[in-house]
Formats: C-alpha cells, sequence, structure tokens
C-alpha cells in the first residue's frame, strides 16, 4: 500500500465513497471504498458529483486520490443486472451513464488544475478518472488495463475513448483495447497516460512538485490556459462522440440481455 499523509488530517467532507481533505486553495478529493477497490458505481459518482458541482472558487488545485491498494478496478457491473431486472430498456444504466460524463466533464473543464495520485492498479473507468485530470503521477509499480472487450461491454464510459486517442494516439488505443492487455508504469509514462512515475515514497512529493508552482501562478492566467488548452484539442476528440456513451452502453447490454449472453 502507498502511504498517504491524509490519514493525519481530518476529512472536510466525509461521503458515502468520497472523503475530501482541505489544504488552504488546493482540495484533495479520495475515493474512498478500498474494500472494493474503488470501483465505480452510482454512490460514487453521486458522491463525486456533490463535491465537484459545489466546488469552492478559491481552490486552485484539485488532487483526484485513491484509499488502499489500488487507484480504481473500474466500473462496478454488479449494477449492470440489478439495473436492468428494475428497467429492462436499460434507462438504469443509461443514467449512469450520464452520470460519468458529468464526472469525468468536472474534472476535464475544472477551473482548477486537477492532478491525478495513481497508486496499484487502474482499470477501465480507473483509466477514465485518470485521463479526465491535467497532470497526472503514478508510482512505479502501477499497472494499467482497458479490459472492456473481454467483458463483452464497449469502452463507453465517460468520454474514455476520445480522451484516449486524444492522449495516446489511435494506432496504440487500438491495440490496448484489442487486447486488453494489462500495461506497467513505464509504458503509461511512454503513452501519456501518466506524465511521471515516481518511487511509491516519492508519489506525494511528487504531486506536490506539480501543485505548488500552480498556486503561484495568477488564477485567471491558469483558468483561461486550460480553456485555450481544451478548445485546440477538442478537434482531435471525433466531434465528441462521448456524447452517446450512455446510449452505446445501454445498447449493448440491453441486448445481451435479451439475448441471454450476458456476462
Amino acid at each position: 500500500m502507498t502511504a498517504s499523509p491524509l490519514a493525519e488530517l481530518p476529512a472536510d467532507q466525509v461521503l458515502k465513497t468520497v472523503r475530501t481533505y482541505r489544504q488552504g486553495p488546493l482540495l484533495t478529493v479520495e475515493l474512498h471504498l478500498p474494500e472494493e477497490g474503488n470501483v465505480v458505481g452510482d454512490a460514487m459518482l453521486d458522491d463525486l458529483l456533490t463535491v465537484l458541482d459545489h466546488q469552492d472558487p478559491g481552490i486552485r488545485v484539485v488532487v483526484l486520490s485513491a484509499a488502499g491498494d489500488a487507484f480504481c478496478l473500474g466500473g462496478d457491473r454488479r449494477e449492470f443486472p440489478q439495473q436492468l431486472d428494475a428497467d429492462p430498456t436499460g434507462d438504469g444504466i443509461r443514467v449512469s451513464g450520464k452520470k460519468a460524463l458529468r464526472v469525468c466533464e468536472a474534472l476535464t473543464a475544472n477551473p482548477a488544475v486537477t492532478v491525478a495520485r495513481v497508486q496499484g492498479r487502474a482499470v477501465g473507468a480507473g483509466v477514465g478518472l485518470l485521463l479526465a485530470c491535467d497532470l497526472r503521477v503514478g508510482v512505479d509499480t502501477a499497472t494499467f488495463r482497458l479490459p472492456e472487450l473481454a467483458l463483452g461491454v464497449p469502452p463507453a464510459w465517460g468520454g474514455l475513448l476520445p480522451r484516449l486517442i486524444s492522449e495516446v494516439g489511435v494506432a496504440r488505443v487500438r491495440e490496448l483495447l484489442l487486447t486488453a492487455r494489462v500495461f506497467d508504469a513505464q509504458e503509461a509514462l511512454a503513452l501519456s497516460v501518466l506524465h511521471k512515475v515516481v518511487p511509491a515514497d516519492a508519489l506525494d512529493d511528487a504531486v506536490m512538485a506539480y501543485a505548488k508552482p500552480v498556486l503561484r501562478r495568477p488564477a485567471s492566467a491558469v483558468r483561461v490556459t486550460k480553456a485555450m488548452l481544451q478548445s485546440l484539442a477538442a478537434p482531435t476528440r471525433l466531434a465528441d462522440v462521448s456524447l452517446f456513451d450512455p446510449e452505446l452502453l445501454t445498447a449493448v447490454l440491453t441486448g445481451q440481455r435479451a439475448a441471454g449472453t450476458a456476462r
């Protein structure tokens, strides 16, 4: 486990699946389901929206971290059968998909600079969450996987695919998705999934090395620069087909349920 100094701080906000810790203009948002690998279900999406939609305008840096051994083991697939039982048309899955889009966009479009602090495994939706952040630091033992095809679903969560193609490039993304293989921190660095790789005991120092310069910059200049970068990157994101993610995932899962092939 990668130790975090957050254990020594009082939580600013304690929700069912998320905790926040504020240190002046720096806010750490911690995924806090360590016993379940911080899987992202409806409750976590709701908690993240509660935090991000009501973020204090005085916050200049947001660090997205995770409790326990894993950063995030992906979406909570246990919810899919429950949602389909409740509504065979898949409306529950559709609603969850729209929440995932809102969470990732709240990180990407955040007026503060967002920094992902990554340890352990990042899988599927976990990769989507960290890619939504401006800067990404991981420990040298971290691993990553995009297992969607192996699980029988498309990579349609939170705008994951357009972000991957924008950040990594279509040829490498094609290989990662079709093989669903695990890749390590050094490959993640080479692919720009991570910006920096450090030993476990240097992780928090590396996060602060990104945060401290940002905190010294004029807030207005940072906001405008982020907006410029987003605007210039937008043409490479395939006309933002992520808007179709909830419908694509719903169509596949309801079709599998009807055909009796759901996994």
